[in-house]
């Protein structure tokens, strides 16, 4: 194996997910230590344009398997593809980010590599021995375990969103490389026909780095209305508790909580909502917690960085406002 880091960049409908460029970032931290390079590999269908993305911001080469069988994914066409690249470019280090298609992929890529797995990282270190070592949350985030990776093996990890900042300028191009994996009958036993998004254009509560959620005390769908207007303000995602989802005030895909998806973004506002200990467990690990309601004793107030004690209906409308204000009327 070489000393290389090699990072999944995922892309969707031909758009690269910040989430890929978090991980080029947190294999910018371990190269130092490796004597390695950062190597990225790209899947996808008229994808091979993404590689500019990677320059000048300390990637070495961008390898691409790019073909019409990836243009939706699929778990077998995709793991032969990103197991293609990593055979070619032989690193010590795989990192993906921890989003669905990363969360499909990584534990096959670890089986089909024979390599060590590590899920839903915050930390990631180079030890003595020149093994990868991570951190990562356990018990819904109230506590958290230490990997140590056998140094003499592959070493594969996902990186959680929002953890890692976007990388800054370093270097110049990087290299292109064109892998060519053959296509595999096997891979037509479970294809990727359509894909439907129940979400519409809205942005992904798990993957951004602003969110804004609301909770049962909005009292309908319609008065969703002004979380989504502070949301876009923001150009953040909407996001709801179990109990708004459950009453039908949102979709199931917008839930945030142990039962719903885990959100670790740059400032997470919660409105309206009090607290469930189900709840905190998707949230808790925000960098910045707004919380607004109009009970001063809600349990959401014991992990905001700053609380409001308010109406809903009257604050969040006038924070949209000075938002609105701030940003030019964008």
């Amino acid at each position: 194996m070489t000393k290389d880091i090699l990072v999944f960049a995922e892309q969707r409908d031909g758009k690269l997910m910040p989430a890929a460029l978090q991980c080029v970032s947190a294999a910018r931290t371990l190269v130092g230590k490796t004597g390695g390079r950062v190597v990225v590999g790209l899947i996808g269908n008229g994808v091979s344009n993404l590689g500019a993305s990677f320059d000048g911001i300390g990637v070495a080469a961008v390898m691409t398997a790019d073909a019409d069988r990836y243009a939706n994914y699929g778990s077998l066409a995709y793991t032969r593809a990103l197991a293609a690249i990593v055979t070619k470019a032989d690193p010590q280090i795989v990192l993906l980010p921890a989003t669905f298609m990363g969360r499909d992929l990584a534990p096959r890529m670890a089986m089909r590599l024979g390599a060590g797995l590590a899920t839903d990282c915050t930390e990631l270190d180079i030890d003595a021995s020149g093994a990868l070592v991570v951190k990562r949350p356990i018990y819904n985030g109230k506590a958290s375990n230490k990997v140590h990776f056998n140094p003499a093996m592959r070493q594969i990890a996902s990186v959680r969103p929002n953890v890692f900042p976007s990388p800054a300028p370093d270097g110049g191009p990087a290299e292109r490389v064109a892998v060519d994996v053959p296509a595999d009958p096997a891979d037509d036993r479970a294809k990727t026909r359509e894909i439907v998004r129940t979400g519409g254009a809205e942005k992904d509560v798990a993957e951004a780095s602003i969110v804004v959620s609301g909770g049962r005390s909005l009292k309908s769908e319609e008065n969703f209305k002004i979380i989504y207007d502070l949301a876009h303000a923001l150009d953040g995602a909407v996001g709801a508790s179990r109990a708004a989802c459950d009453a039908g005030y949102q979709p199931h895909s917008r839930q945030v909580g142990l039962t719903g998806k885990t959100v670790t973004p740059n400032l997470y506002i919660a409105c309206g909502i009090s607290g469930a200990i189900q709840h905190l467990a998707g949230m808790r690990g925000s960098r910045r917690i707004v919380a607004v309601n109009s009970d001063p004793n809600a349990a959401i107030f014991k992990v905001a960085d700053i609380g409001v004690v308010a109406d809903l209906f009257t604050f969040v409308p006038a924070l949209t406002e000075e938002v609105k204000k701030v940003r030019g009327g964008h």
